[in-house]
């Protein structure tokens, strides 16, 4: 989805998919104005014991926007994306990245386990995949 879909996030899902009321609430609860940080939004993950992916649904339905991606892609006004290329990639982590392509881009929770694995910020590992001219995919959260 993009920036675009703003206001009709809910139509991606099945409508009989539904979200967890606890869920629900505890976005409500998070969501400052109509926005919601990707890290609050993976708490609430960490404190329903639900997936990202749950939170992502409960974020669609109720219309709220996520912002400060952990990964710098999105939700940092006015350019959207705070990644910048790295200046250089360390060859391990560049196999890393490499070695966990899916269909030629990495999955967002796959930067996350490279960034945990080897012990650097989310962020450069985004650098690196900017770098090496490698998207990013399939938002935890379902935001693309």
């Amino acid at each position: 989805m993009t920036h675009l879909d703003k206001g009709k996030f809910a139509k991606k899902h099945p409508p009989e998919r539904r979200p967890i009321p606890e869920v629900t609430d505890a976005v409500q609860e998070r969501a400052e104005g109509n926005e919601i940080g990707c890290a609050a939004a993976f708490e609430i993950a960490a404190e329903k014991n639900v997936s990202p992916s749950e939170v992502g649904l409960a974020i669609d339905c109720l219309e709220v926007t996520i912002v400060r991606c952990q990964l710098g892609l999105f939700g940092y006004p006015p350019k959207r994306s705070i990644v910048e290329p790295a200046a250089s990639v360390d060859p391990e982590l560049e196999a890393a990245i490499r070695s966990s392509l899916v269909d030629g881009r990495l999955p967002c929770a796959s930067a996350w386990r490279i960034a945990g694995e080897r012990g650097v910020s989310k962020m450069a590992v985004s650098s690196a995949c900017e770098a090496l001219g490698i998207k990013i995919s399939s938002c935890q959260l379902g935001a693309f």
